[in-house]
């Protein structure tokens, strides 16, 4: 099997920086393109019960744009390390799985690499699995990161 072109989404975590620089070595390998992307909310209080203003939502906006710009500048710096060209992009809209998903079939994507924080018991239950979201969503294959 050979691969064309890697996504791998990143949220700054030291477990995601550890999924781009697996992605890296599978993109190296296969000499296919990388693409990495850092996932804003526009608006993370949709849904909320109360009332915010516009200067938190605007106040969030600034900080997690400087945020994913900043992580994707050490993404690219990781791939530079290896040689490897890696695009990046900021996707709006809301952080989840089907976000990761729909970004993946509009690229034509046939891998994605994401780290997994590998959480168990209470806190499965109360935080979730964002990988195992993706896992379940998507046809294209994931390769799951853990360290």
């Amino acid at each position: 099997m050979s691969y064309q072109h890697i996504l791998v989404p990143v949220d700054g975590s030291k477990i995601s920086l550890s999924a781009v620089e697996h992605a890296v070595s599978v993109a190296k390998a296969f000499n296919c393109k990388l693409t990495a992307i850092s996932l804003v909310a526009e608006d993370p209080f949709s849904g909320a019960d109360f009332y915010y203003s516009s200067v938190a939502i605007k106040d969030y906006l600034i900080q997690a744009y400087e945020n994913a710009e900043k992580t994707l500048e050490e993404v690219k710096a990781l791939a530079a390390k290896e040689g490897v060209t890696i695009e990046t992009e900021i996707v709006k809209g809301y952080v989840s799985a089907d976000t990761i998903q729909e970004t993946a079939q509009s690229k034509n994507v046939d891998l994605i690499v994401m780290g997994s924080h590998g959480r168990k018991g209470f806190q499965k239950f109360f935080l979730g699995s964002f990988a195992l979201d993706v896992l379940a969503q998507t046809v294209i294959p994931v390769l799951i990161v853990k360290e």
